[in-house]
């Protein structure tokens, strides 16, 4: 059985004294009288066994004891206080998303405003990475990952599938004579997205062609793949909720819209577990859903 831990109002009063080297400042501090603070630290003294302090006519001086047990407390009570605070703030008007970096920038973030204008009290603050979110180590209320739906440690639920297309600037499309068919593309230059699942090797191979493994840059985020599209640097193999408001801009286009190749990962919406009606999570689940319908109404690449 695990020994009883001294009182902790023992420990605040040797904190305090042995910080300000009087127990008269720390009784100050502490709101309480000074024979109130002696007594404390004589009883924690009595505790451990040994003397914290070298009690001298107008003065206090830790023991060697004392400055290791001063060394290991402050760290403790410094902890107590993180954690505290942490789950205090948990419960206030901060909403705390992290998302990953090409739905962020492409998708997500130009949306927000209208989650501060339905939730007016809610103070957003978002969070941009590729990382795994642990709950248990950061204070994120809800995460959006793309992914095949398995997140150790929290609730995950999925809210958008997806396909991808190839897509390119109308310039580029123009430059290579219209980009009719499937064939077309074994000509061109193609843009890879590094770390993909979907990759134009699988896409020649569902068009029954074989791959051309053409030359061509490739960027680690989706979000680049199709900036790069957009610059003319060549055709990238689109995801269709990344390059959704792009093909509306005309920024891209998707010179055969019926090539979609469907994919097994998509965006999940997390969470920790248990958390799904806690106020700011249950706030952010429905404004997401009416997007995410509103998205699918809108979406000009099927």
């Amino acid at each position: 059985m695990t020994d009883p831990l001294p009182p902790l109002q023992t420990l605040r009063a040797f904190e305090a004294a042995a910080r300000r080297m009087s127990m008269t400042l720390a009784a100050e501090e502490l709101h309480l009288t000074h024979g109130a603070v002696s007594r404390q630290i004589k009883a924690l003294e009595d505790y451990l066994g040994v003397r914290l302090f070298r009690r001298m006519t107008r003065r206090i001086e830790l023991t060697d004891a004392g400055i290791s047990f001063f060394g290991t407390v402050t760290r403790a009570l410094s902890e107590l206080s993180r954690e505290a605070k942490s789950i205090r703030r948990s419960d206030d008007s901060r909403l705390a998303v992290s998302a990953g970096v090409s739905f962020a920038s492409k998708w997500l973030a130009s949306r927000l405003h209208r989650l501060m204008a339905r939730f007016p009290d809610l103070d957003v603050h978002l969070e941009v990475t590729d990382a795994p979110v642990d709950f248990s180590l950061c204070q994120i209320d809800v995460a959006l990952r793309y992914g095949a739906g398995q997140y150790p440690a929290a609730t995950a639920e999925r809210i958008m599938n997806e396909t991808v297309v190839p897509v390119c600037s109308p310039e580029y499309r123009d430059r290579a004579g219209g980009l009719r068919t499937p064939e077309d593309l074994t000509r061109c230059r193609l843009i890879h997205e590094i770390g993909m699942n979907t990759t134009w090797e699988r896409w020649f191979a569902w068009m029954e062609l074989p791959y051309p493994n053409a030359r061509g840059p490739g960027y680690s985020h989706g979000s680049m793949s199709i900036e790069a599209a957009i610059r003319g640097e060549g055709v990238a193999l689109g995801r269709s909720v990344l390059v959704a408001e792009d093909l509306a801009a005309g920024r891209l286009v998707a010179p055969l819209p019926s090539a979609r190749l469907e994919v097994e990962w998509g965006y999940d919406l997390l969470y920790r577990p248990g958390n799904r009606d806690h106020p700011k999570v249950r706030a952010f689940r429905q404004w997401i859903a009416d997007e995410i319908r509103q998205f699918a109404a809108d979406d000009v690449t099927g």
